[in-house]
């Protein structure tokens, strides 16, 4: 199965470095299940990120940029989702 991942991102707020490098961690971490990876430049505040034609995060809607480890786990939960991420998979333990 090919997997396509799109980031939509605001070229009024300089947000460009900002989702190249998200590009580029995705790129590195999923290099043999993603097939392709956009960058599509907007405006209006958009940030966000897509899998397949399904929205996975949104920075209006989820508030404010994804943790590069939450991204991670978002996209691999939609192109393979049996697959362990090591050290960004752990849970953090609860409070008592």
């Amino acid at each position: 199965m090919t997997n396509k991942v799109d980031i939509h991102y605001c070229t009024g707020c300089r947000w460009l470095l900002r989702s190249a490098w998200m590009a580029q961690e995705l790129l590195t971490t999923f290099e043999d299940e993603i097939s392709e990876l956009s960058l599509h430049p907007g405006t209006g505040g958009i940030f966000e990120v897509w899998v397949n034609d399904k929205r996975i995060w949104s920075r209006k809607e989820d508030g404010g940029f994804p943790e590069i480890t939450k991204l991670k786990q978002l996209v691999r939960d939609q192109v393979s989702p049996d697959r362990s991420l090591g050290h960004s998979d752990k849970k953090p333990e609860a409070s008592e």
